[in-house]
């Protein structure tokens, strides 16, 4: 699936909830689906900057793609990885580079975090377009 459709997918499934309440429900249940992380990838070299709870996040390039792993010490960022990486695993560094990611404001998301978890948010997105970055420019 392309990262549009899977992007048009997470809207609709946020669209089913009216009340914040039970979309962070549905946001800390999705975060039991995350891929988890290694125990021994849990370092300083993959922890997020930028974020008022500790993330890690791995990547590995295979098949000229990128697939993630992650975990966070919190329930509701770990739901937040969890949806970058559902949006972003598998994908190319180009289509990762050139997605604008924009169910995020279209889910309310960022409007709806604390400023400290919209940061922290910015900082995963930036991450993650790091590594695709970083995987493109090696393949050249």
């Amino acid at each position: 699936m392309s990262i549009e459709e899977i992007s048009n997918d997470i809207i609709s499934e946020f669209s089913c909830y009216e009340e914040w309440l039970d979309k962070y429900a549905y946001l800390i249940e999705l975060g039991k689906d995350c891929p988890v992380i290694d125990e021994q990838d849990k370092t300083e070299n993959n922890l997020i900057k930028g974020c008022q709870s500790r993330v890690w996040l791995s990547c590995q390039y295979r098949d000229d793609r990128l697939w993630f792993k992650a975990d966070s010490d919190a329930v509701i960022t770990k739901g937040i990885i969890s949806l970058l990486i559902r949006a972003l695993d598998g994908q190319t560094p180009k289509d990762i580079l050139d997605a604008d990611l924009g169910f995020i404001d279209q889910i309310g998301l960022k409007e709806h975090l604390s400023p400290t978890r919209s940061n922290g948010l910015t900082s995963m997105v930036k991450q993650m377009k790091m590594y695709a970055l970083a995987f493109s420019v090696n393949k050249q």
